[in-house]
């Protein structure tokens, strides 16, 4: 049986990786992806700290955060995908249309 310990120090690894991710990197679909690593970092943690519980809340939960993600990823595609119509770059530091 794997120690809860160890799912957390998976859980913290790639929530790093993501926040690094997100801060290091100036293109949308990477900063996208590391959004999408921190979720399932998080989602890890809720599952493991569930089943040492012996509770379904944290295993519902995470359906609710799958949810999220899933509505995040699509609305952030649709948006780089109409911007991307007007203006070809996915560049962060490049993008100022959008500046209101």
């Amino acid at each position: 049986m794997v120690p809860l310990s160890w799912y957390i120090m998976l859980s913290a690894v790639m929530f790093s990786i993501g926040v690094f991710g997100f801060l290091a990197r100036r293109n949308l679909i990477i900063i996208f992806m590391s959004i999408e690593l921190m979720l399932n970092s998080v989602n890890i943690s809720l599952v493991a700290f569930s089943h040492y519980l012996q509770s379904m809340r944290g295993q519902i939960l995470v359906f609710f955060v799958i949810a999220v993600a899933a509505a995040e990823a699509a609305i952030g595609l649709a948006i780089l995908i109409a911007y991307y119509k007007n203006n070809p770059t996915i560049k962060v530091d490049e993008i100022t249309g959008l500046k209101g």
